[in-house]
């Protein structure tokens, strides 16, 4: 069997058989944070401009997008519900490929289990396929030598390639596909993923919808294959497959299927605690241990922020920008800014949505501390890099004491993983962007339920009624 076989054959197989109660659990709570990601996006321009132009298609009222009253066809909602999943990259991330596979499979999912009724459970091992799918595409264009991914090398966005790949798997599956076709459906899918990200040098809000349009390909990939057009078998690895077309020769291809159905790729998936650069997450939990220990802001006199070395060009050049952010986008790029603002004080489990307005990132508080922090590289956070984004924060104080706080495992990751309250807490900060506590509520409880009973349809419906 080639390697898209043998994922076409995992697929059909959990379709059928289905997965275990503890993965359908952990999947619903990847559901519940992306669901809360798209409702706090709903304000967000790119995502008005994205519903705005699928209302101009119309068609046949399938699925629902969220933030509309009116249904619409299935591709179309995936389109949406992606956009709004990674608008405001708060979405969750699988490392070392540094791709966000959740964004891209579940509004494929979420749109499709809506247009054929499937059940709570089938989603769920839908959407586990898919974002297993996902990862290990990732994996094979991750480069260990060098410790990066081949695509983000070669100027392309993973998550929009491979992620098309792992909606087209969970839409065939919930569209009961056979193994087959679920392959033509990976065959499919690989001619049309794609994304480029050219953006995040030199500007663009088109990165923002990549998740979107990998999520829209996916379930129109799989609604393809199912009325009988075909992919080749050998679309992976073949002469001019995926791999080779995206990587060249740079890509491992026994990632794709060693251990396949044994252990699972997408365990290695962080959700993202604070709504900023996920380079910044380990030193925000610093300054929050540093704030835990008592410290008053007023004493410290000079901070010095570890980092990875590859992680100064995103969130430490250039200093002066970084250290006074150009707007409240720009600070949740900067290492100086998530400091000062953790050590002070934020919303939400550390710092939330209103951390990062135009108005926060000016306070001159935090800004007269921002000034004391000085990014390094960090030889022991290098080494660890990619696989988790670590930090060490060092603090000296008036009275001449030195406090060290050294992170290694970024909070949201498998060593150290959000607790179920946590992931509610950010889930009711998101949606009461766009509900009621009440709404918010209700969701929460009925998201949970999918692992077992509630069907997806519900969820969407109770969307449509409070939007």
């Amino acid at each position: 069997m080639t390697p898209a076989e043998r994922l076409g054959a995992l697929a059909g197989r959990v379709a059928k058989d289905g997965l275990p109660a503890a993965r359908r659990s952990d999947v619903a709570g990847r559901v519940l944070d992306l669901l809360g990601n798209c409702l706090a996006a709903l304000s967000q321009r790119p995502a008005e401009v994205v519903a705005a132009t699928v209302g101009e298609w119309g068609g046949s009222p399938q699925a629902t997008a969220i933030g509309s009253a009116a249904r619409m066809p299935a591709p179309s909602a995936a389109l949406v519900n992606g956009t709004l999943a990674h608008c405001l990259d708060f979405d969750d991330t699988h490392l070392p490929s540094v791709l966000h596979p959740s964004a891209a499979v579940v509004p494929a999912a979420l749109a499709v289990a809506e247009q054929t009724d499937a059940s709570g459970p089938a989603f769920c091992d839908a959407v586990a396929v898919g974002v297993e799918v996902t990862c290990r595409l990732g994996m094979a264009g991750y480069d260990k030598e060098n410790a990066n991914s081949v695509f983000f090398d070669r100027g392309q966005h993973a998550t929009a390639i491979c992620g098309t790949v792992g909606a087209a798997v969970a839409a065939g599956m919930l569209r009961g596909l056979s193994a087959a076709r679920l392959t033509s459906a990976i065959g499919i899918a690989c001619s049309m993923g794609s994304g480029v990200i050219e953006a995040n040098r030199t500007g663009g809000t088109v990165k923002r919808i990549h998740c979107g349009w990998a999520a829209h390909a996916g379930v129109v990939a799989a609604a393809l294959a199912a009325n009988g057009i075909t992919g080749p078998p050998t679309v992976l690895e073949g002469r001019f497959g995926l791999l080779r077309a995206f990587c060249g020769d740079r890509f491992d291809l026994e990632a794709v299927t060693r251990d396949l159905g044994e252990r699972w790729e997408s365990d290695r998936i962080f959700v993202k605690p604070y709504p900023c650069n996920h380079f910044t997450h380990a030193g925000v939990e610093a300054a929050l241990r540093i704030r835990r220990r008592g410290v008053n802001p007023a004493t410290i006199t000079e901070l010095t922020l570890g980092v990875p070395e590859p992680v100064l060009r995103t969130i430490a050049e250039p200093l002066e920008n970084k250290r006074r952010p150009l707007s409240g986008y720009h600070g949740a790029f900067s290492g100086p800014y998530t400091v000062a603002a953790a050590l002070l004080g934020g919303g939400g489990l550390g710092l939330s949505h209103t951390d990062f307005t135009d108005t926060a990132v000016a306070d001159p508080v935090r800004l007269a501390l921002a000034a004391r922090v000085t990014p390094v590289a960090d030889p022991e956070c290098t080494r660890i890099f990619p696989h988790q984004f670590p930090a060490v924060l060092t603090v000296r104080l008036t009275d001449g004491a030195v406090l060290e706080e050294r992170v290694r495992h970024n909070l949201g990751g498998p060593e150290n993983p959000l607790s179920a309250a946590d992931l509610t807490a950010k889930f009711r900060m998101n949606a009461r962007r766009a509900v009621d506590d009440a709404v918010a509520g209700e969701l929460a409880a009925l998201v949970t339920g999918l692992a077992s009973d509630t069907g997806p349809a519900t969820i969407t419906g109770l969307l449509r009624s409070a939007l």
